[in-house]
């Protein structure tokens, strides 16, 4: 592998890191979010870092030779404690039992880091080495002992992540479980350049010659396992915003029949705050239906209790769910009150039911359609569809009007 083949998988996580920071900003307390950012950058360093160029660099400008290596593995044990973290955080349950299972795991890991770098000081590796540091020393003491360690510790987080996800991913469904799975061929990847790394250097333990699995085997298979890990994780909350906002899309294109029905009956009264073409979605399908209600408001007078309950027992009648039905009625009454407030240009019933209420003796008014964002999708469907609103359509206004 080249330095192209370290660095497009660190631009392309860095890329995934820069889209995450302006959440990370706005809820930096939230120990998942914090750990799916830890993730990202660790696992782009762990790319930039390992890269012959920038290890050539590296050991440069320390000026000491295979000063990479240390680096290297730190950030590689850190990568495999921020996965460990991340999934107890993603898996959630009691917030205390949480935050001690992870403080545990980046205490462990800690530990590990601040040895591998003790026992590097503590060695003598002379010569820099690119490709071949674990195998070119490994009968060297001390850096010996770094190498099993740092790949001790990359074996137990490779393992422990293929174990936990596996099991938790036979328990959920979706989305969730396609991230786990991932998680776990990543992992599975992630513990096959352990086994390759770890076998070269017990090769030339015992006087033969299998480098080959650590320069050439080895590296590929971490780059892939580094990958689909990291994919695991952000695959299902990149599913989840997507699906939201798919969600919020349909249910403002959903509420446009209702939303423009009751523009036109009341322009001056139900004022839309201008927002911009590319204002978030939730923004839109708020002001969507803030203009909705204040439509409902301004047609309250003209609603018919009586017409709402005649058309809700028509629509049971043909077999029609309670919900639906309660929809149907509630857009019938709406498109009622529609024609109503059109023959009323001058505004009769508005000032007579405003007298009305300033009677405490009056009769109640009738009740305003559900406002709920659900029933309002509802509400709008059936304005278009409901063969109840047709027949109203059909028919005069209410004499009442």
């Amino acid at each position: 592998m080249d330095g192209p083949d370290y660095y497009i998988p660190a631009a392309a996580l860095g890329l995934a890191l820069a889209f995450k920071l302006p959440g990370m900003r706005r809820n930096w307390r939230d120990p998942l979010l914090r750990s799916v950012c830890a993730l990202l950058a660790l696992a782009a360093s762990t790319f930039f870092f390992a890269a012959p160029p920038t290890i050539t660099a590296v050991n440069s400008l320390a000026g000491v030779p295979n000063f990479s290596a240390p680096l290297v593995y730190s950030i590689l044990t850190a990568l495999g404690a921020s996965c460990l973290v991340l999934l107890v955080n993603w898996r959630g349950g009691p917030p205390e039992e949480t935050r001690t299972v992870a403080r545990r795991w980046i205490y462990g890991y800690g530990a590990v880091v601040v040895a591998l770098n003790v026992l590097f000081s503590l060695g003598e590796a002379p010569v820099e080495r690119l490709r071949d540091l674990d195998t070119h020393y490994a009968g060297t003491p001390y850096i010996r002992e770094m190498i099993v360690l740092y790949l001790a510790a990359h074996s137990v987080a490779a393992a422990a992540m293929t174990a936990m996800c596996w099991r938790w991913s036979r328990k959920v469904h979706g989305w969730l479980r396609t991230g786990l799975v991932t998680i776990v061929v990543g992992s599975l990847f992630s513990l096959g350049y352990s086994v390759c790394k770890s076998a070269a250097v017990f090769a030339r333990w015992a006087g033969a010659d299998l480098d080959a699995l650590s320069t050439s085997v080895a590296p590929p298979l971490a780059s892939l396992g580094a990958l689909l890990s990291a994919a695991g994780f952000v695959l299902p909350l990149l599913a989840r915003r997507v699906a939201h906002q798919w969600s919020a899309w349909c249910a403002y294109r959903r509420l446009g029949p209702l939303w423009r029905e009751l523009r036109t009956v009341a322009p001056h009264s139900t004022p839309s705050v201008r927002i911009p073409r590319w204002a978030p979605v939730d923004l839109r399908v708020t002001q969507r239906e803030s203009d909705i209600h204040d439509g409902l408001l301004f047609l309250h007078p003209y609603f018919d209790r009586v017409l709402r309950a005649d058309a809700q027992r028509a629509a049971l009648g043909r077999g029609v769910c309670p919900e639906q039905a309660r929809a149907a009625a509630d857009a019938a009454m709406i498109s009622a009150a529609l024609r109503a407030r059109a023959a009323d240009p001058e505004g009769r019933v508005i000032s007579s039911a405003g007298a009305a209420s300033s009677d405490d003796s009056g009769p109640a008014g009738p009740a305003e359609p559900g406002g709920g964002p659900r029933d309002l999708v509802l509400i709008s469907l059936a304005l278009r569809r409901s063969p109840a609103v047709a027949q109203t359509r059909r028919s005069r206004a209410p004499a009442g009007a």
